[in-house]
């Protein structure tokens, strides 16, 4: 299994944005879908085998599971819809127990510490930043968990908990990326077994 965790800081949490501005009156909700895109979408298909947990201003997480997930379409509009309709059913989340909005989709009341330990129990934690070891250098996680964040800093609380629990910190090159190529990179790097095969 595969699992990209990615903190959205300025996204509403309220159902209200409009869906033809999300680069902009959504906090940049347009990076957390391109994030999604790229974590699913292959050509003609969907890596089953891939869970993507956006949270959301540290009150709510929106968790993707390729096994179950339907009607992800490749564009950040419809990808936003599902985000949307998951908050409108925030009500329906008691405690930590989800609530499935869409085939695949279930949002939880959970921030980042939380969320973060219900994902990284079984999973190899690497957190992607610009300041890590090169992943070149790096052998291939098993079960990875690849922490990451959206167009800002990790908040100082989300980096102390990863500087504490992280079993790794790379780079995925010597560009700064966008978190949606850095997710595209590390898929890459996991498929080709590390850059050993084509």
């Amino acid at each position: 299994m595969r699992q990209f965790l990615v903190v959205g800081h300025d996204v509403p949490t309220e159902p209200s944005f409009s869906l033809d501005d999300i680069a902009g009156g959504a906090g940049r909700l347009d990076v957390l879908c391109r994030c999604v895109n790229s974590a699913f979408f292959l050509s003609h298909d969907l890596r089953g085998d891939v869970q993507v947990h956006l949270v959301l201003r540290d009150e709510y997480t929106v968790s993707f599971d390729g096994a179950d997930l339907r009607r992800l379409n490749p564009d950040e509009r419809s990808t936003a819809a599902l985000i949307r309709g998951a908050l409108e059913e925030k009500g329906e989340a008691i405690g930590h127990q989800p609530v499935e909005t869409s085939p695949g989709v279930s949002l939880y009341r959970m921030g980042f510490s939380a969320t973060f330990d219900r994902v990284a129990r079984d999973a190899t934690v690497v957190q992607l930043h610009e300041d890590g070891d090169p992943l070149v250098d790096a052998e291939p996680p098993e079960d990875p968990l690849f922490v990451l964040s959206d167009h800002n800093d990790f908040a100082d609380a989300e980096g102390e908990l990863l500087d504490e629990k992280a079993d790794r910190r790379v780079r995925v090159g010597p560009k700064r990326l966008h978190a949606d190529h850095t997710i595209t990179v590390a898929h890459n790097f996991l498929d080709t077994e590390g850059y050993r095969r084509c």
